[in-house]
């Protein structure tokens, strides 16, 4: 069988060209640049809600159980 020789927008990769596409390189370029963008301004905003605190503590199961001037049952 004959060699057919390719056309430069063919398929068929050659073994030193292993890079992914370059829309890809810049999505993921630009995707990183949001991430960074995005926590640099959470960071500079602080927590929404300071006294929060995790689930780890109560027994209520939403977190409210260390709240203060919060009362449980009793029917007042």
């Amino acid at each position: 069988m004959a060699d057919i020789p390719l056309s430069p927008g063919s398929t068929r990769t050659t073994p030193g060209r292993l890079l992914p596409p370059p829309a890809l390189c810049g999505f993921l370029l630009l995707l990183v640049l949001l991430f960074s963008v995005s926590y640099a301004v959470g960071s500079a905003a602080g927590p929404v809600a300071p006294g929060m605190h995790g689930t780890g503590s109560g027994g209520s199961g939403g977190g409210t159980g260390d709240m203060p001037g919060m009362s449980h049952g009793g029917g007042e």
